[in-house]
């Protein structure tokens, strides 16, 4: 098979942003008057990082009342000061610069509005010919609707692409959505676990 775009989830791909996203949400709690979220506890901080922002929010503020409120705090933090925190990882400029004009390059991600500012941020915004977020479909993955939106702007079928993420979240939406996924820095059923970048090099035929 050649493929024919190579489609990456943002947050533990792109970057590691664990430290960025934490910070939003602690100053979310903090507008909210709660105690901060205690970054030990794991299965708290696998769903701040891998969900989509609103249903991190219903997780937390489960009162629809206080769920609203927490949307409108959300709204109102500028997440370029955080982008700082935001580390790219390595090696990942190199490979679209090795991958770009050989196939099509997107971004699939549980962000709703931020994405737009990151990839301007770090200049990474001319690599990409789509970028779909949460704040695009009306289900966020793991449904498979923002990856078969990708497929469909780039008039593909779903083995024709590759899906690089990093949580069981990114991989449900691939199976869903008949698309490979490749599992990066993570212990993942998938086509290929990778631990670099440049490892997609080897996946995608010249």
């Amino acid at each position: 098979m050649r493929y024919k775009a190579v489609i990456y989830d943002c947050d533990g791909v792109m970057f590691d942003s664990f430290e960025a996203n934490l910070a939003f949400y602690q100053q979310i709690m903090a507008m909210m008057g709660r105690a901060p979220l205690d970054r030990s506890d794991e299965e708290q901080m696998r769903i701040l990082h891998t969900y989509a922002n609103r249903e991190v929010l219903a997780h937390f503020f489960p009162d629809g009342r206080d769920w609203e409120e927490a949307v409108r705090c959300a709204g109102s933090i500028d997440y370029r000061e955080l982008i700082p925190l935001m580390v790219m990882e390595r090696g990942f400029r190199e490979t679209l610069d090795a991958l770009r004009g050989r196939v099509e390059l997107a971004v699939c991600t549980n962000r709703a509005t931020s994405m737009d500012t990151v990839l301007a941020s770090f200049d990474l915004t001319p690599y990409f010919g789509f970028v779909m977020t949460a704040a695009k479909v009306a289900n966020p993955k793991p449904h498979p609707e923002p990856l078969l939106r990708v497929l469909e702007h780039f008039g593909i079928e779903p083995p024709e692409a590759l899906f690089v993420g990093d949580s069981a979240v990114d991989r449900m939406a691939a199976e869903a959505a008949g698309v490979p996924f490749v599992a990066y820095k993570a212990d993942l059923p998938a086509l290929a676990c990778i631990d670099h970048h440049g490892e997609v090099l080897g996946l995608v035929q010249p």
